[in-house]
């Protein structure tokens, strides 16, 4: 099979216009509400507590019954996971990286950074290299996620390490960390979703 050539995402205008509140229907106006009215609209420079409500869930609301589905996945494993928050962050930085997805990491490399993250196991990261300064949880998050977005499998060793320090609770809630922002970083991408404010994409294309 050829190798197809992929552009920056960034490239071209946002595919999906913003809704205001007057050109939803009644189920995008449930949803939209829905939203607002969850945890994410308490975290400060969400994408839920914005007059227009931002990508992923601008997008979510072409389909409303899935859309909901997916946003009470995404407020689950933001904010009641096993795992803790600087845990989950980490592992959507994986992810967004692993799908070069540049909203998503701008979005939530501020969050691992307020839940205690080390900005040098982010940078590592961000450039496609391993962080050679991670703690030891880190690094059990850090090897099943390469190993799941890499190799679509999962060793023993790996499987154990998040096991014993979560239970199995935690690797499914880890697995869902993966899935659910591979998601929405599917969805950034497809939409071209802007870093804001005009700035640069904060990820490089990794060959």
């Amino acid at each position: 099979m050829s190798q197809i050539d992929i552009a920056n995402p960034d490239d071209g205008p946002s595919r999906f216009p913003l809704l205001s509140n007057d050109q939803m229907t009644a189920a995008q106006k449930e949803l939209a509400s829905r939203i607002r009215s969850g945890p994410r609209a308490n975290v400060a420079g969400s994408a839920a507590n914005s007059a227009t409500l931002g990508s992923p869930f601008n997008v979510f609301l072409r389909s409303p019954e899935l859309g909901d589905h997916l946003q009470n996945v995404g407020s689950y494993i933001r904010f009641k996971s096993v795992l803790g928050s600087r845990l989950s962050e980490f592992a959507i930085l994986i992810t967004a990286r692993h799908w070069t997805a540049q909203y998503e990491w701008h979005a939530h490399h501020r969050l691992a950074m307020q839940a205690g993250l080390n900005p040098e196991v982010a940078a590592a990261v961000a450039q496609g290299s391993r962080p050679t300064n991670m703690k030891a949880d880190e690094e059990a998050i850090y090897n099943f996620c390469q190993e799941l977005h890499t190799n679509k499998s999962l060793s023993d060793a790996s499987f154990k390490a998040v096991t014993d320090l979560f239970g199995e609770q935690g690797v499914m809630d880890l697995i869902a960390v993966n899935g659910y922002y591979s998601t929405v970083a599917m969805v950034l991408n497809v939409d071209r979703t802007r870093v804001p404010g005009g700035a640069p994409p904060p990820l490089k294309v990794l060959k």
